[in-house]
């Protein structure tokens, strides 16, 4: 990080919402968080047992206010001069808002899956707008809806991302960027425009959309600049300078871990996991099993998401009795020889089955089985569904030149991302930015103004490299039959 400060230099503030906190910092000119400023706030998403997972949109709102607040007092006690805002968030979360533009309903986060039985009546436009079928994204949360919730579905007059609310709580307008749009499962990711299809087959119009008329598509990315009246007072530092609508959280930590080009792979582990890839074209074939979104009106991101991710690793840490020698003995462990076959599945599953009713399983547990066998073959299972991504990737672009991992849950745990590149059998290096989302999106501003010529102008801090160990891999190649057998037999899948 870099620790210097001047009232000449130019600063960028990002805002940071993840599924688990919220979080502003500062980053200097040449796209380094400076050390010592940060504002964050926790918060938990409500869960509940029928498979809900929402959260308050007016106390999420608040908490970032809060960090912006907080950002504002530091940095006019430094003298900074911020020259633009820039945020990444979370991506496919979903609200209702009626004609005064109050909440109608919580957010609905992607891991509600309570919508799972909608699922089957959604029209399957995955070709055009890289959307499974699945309780992710908007269709099927929308057909739920209107199912069980009739009169709260006919009060609602716009639905929204979290985003969108957040601008209109600042601006008054509810500014969504393409990235953000493009992952809700109504966006043409080729036409970049709704997709008709998905919208005909749903109870809902482009008038309930924002941003929703052909004249607003080309200026999705623009940036707001005049907060209102009373953040113009709160915040003067933060009036009159671009804001740039929210990057969804994975592209930006596509451009923050420096995976911006083609044959670059990002591989992600917070709460949930991906695989991406970046790659500007003027269109592209979307592969079976894989998303595709966008970063911007010129560039896809396409990869496959896990459900499971860092959220198993420490639901282990919680749940199991952990000896103090963990890492150790994940680090000396050989693949497998726990004897166990696991599936990881505690909130259903993405790629590549796109099924929200999968569940957690474990098979071979004897009264010899220790808690650390139990933890490790569980993140084995993790890394062999990157597995399974990572094949479909590379059947479908080419051979990945560079892996780069970021994320605190795999990062934390040298062993377990010597694990993803086992399973992947290819080398990962590590992305050594430590808010790889935010300065992605820093980044990204930066591009926007013209500041930086390209994306690639700055490359990632990388560090250490795991390299795949090939006399563990034929025990991989035995672990990922397994895997695939119990799905199969569990599952049909």
């Amino acid at each position: 990080m870099n620790t210097l400060s001047s009232t000449v230099d130019s600063y960028i503030v990002s805002l940071d919402i993840g599924s688990s906190s919220v979080r502003a910092l500062v980053f200097d000119a040449g796209g380094r968080p400076m050390e010592g400023y940060t504002a964050q706030l926790p918060y938990e998403i409500r869960t509940t047992a029928d498979g809900g997972a929402e959260i308050d949109p007016e106390a999420l709102a608040n908490l970032a206010m809060d960090c912006l607040d907080e950002m504002h007092r530091q940095v006019k006690n430094a003298g900074f001069r911020v020259t633009a805002i820039t945020s990444s968030v979370f991506w496919h979360s979903l609200c209702g808002l009626d004609a005064h533009n109050v909440p109608t309903t919580p957010l609905y986060h992607l891991l509600d899956t309570r919508c799972a039985e909608d699922v089957k009546r959604v029209a399957d436009t995955h070709s055009r707008t890289g959307c499974v079928p699945h309780a992710s994204y908007w269709p099927a949360k929308l057909l739920w809806l209107e199912r069980t919730q009739p009169s709260l579905f006919r009060d609602t007059a716009r639905w929204v991302s979290f985003p969108e609310y957040l601008f209109l709580r600042l601006f008054s307008k509810p500014r969504v960027s393409t990235s953000m749009v493009s992952a809700n499962g109504l966006w043409n990711q080729i036409t970049n425009n709704y997709d008709e299809e998905a919208l005909a087959a749903l109870p809902i119009t482009r008038d309930n959309l924002a941003d929703a008329h052909p004249p607003d598509l080309p200026h999705l990315d623009a940036p707001e600049h005049y907060l209102i009246r009373h953040f113009r007072e709160m915040w003067p530092l933060f009036d009159s300078i671009p804001w740039f609508p929210s990057l969804g959280d994975g592209a930006a930590n596509s451009v923050g871990s420096g995976a911006i080009g083609q044959g670059q792979f990002s591989l992600m582990v917070g709460t949930t996991g991906a695989l991406r890839t970046v790659i500007e074209a003027e269109s592209v074939a979307i592969p079976p099993g894989l998303w595709c979104y966008r970063l911007d009106r010129k560039r896809f991101v396409l990869g496959g998401a896990l459900s499971n991710g860092g959220d198993v690793y420490a639901w282990l840490k919680h749940t199991l009795a952990m000896p103090r020698d963990l890492e150790s003995r994940l680090d000396t462990a050989t693949p497998g020889a726990h004897g166990l076959t696991v599936l990881p599945f505690f909130a259903g599953e993405r790629s590549p089955y796109w099924r929200a009713d999968l569940r957690a399983a474990i098979t071979g547990l004897s009264f010899a089985t220790e808690p650390s066998a139990i933890f490790q073959a569980f993140l084995e299972s993790v890394a062999l569904g990157f597995g399974e991504i990572h094949r479909i990737m590379e059947s479908s672009f080419g051979k990945a030149r560079e892996i780069t991992a970021s994320g605190g849950a795999l990062l934390r745990s040298p062993a377990w991302t010597q694990m993803m590149a086992d399973a992947l059998d290819r080398t990962i290096t590590a992305c050594t930015e430590s808010e790889a989302s935010s300065r992605g999106a820093v980044v990204w501003g930066m591009e926007q103004m013209k500041t930086i010529p390209n994306l690639a102008a700055l490359p990632a801090s990388l560090g250490a490299e795991f390299v795949p160990n090939a006399a563990h891999q034929p025990a991989w190649c035995q672990l990922a039959s397994a895997r695939r057998d119990l799905v199969k037999k569990l599952y049909d899948a």
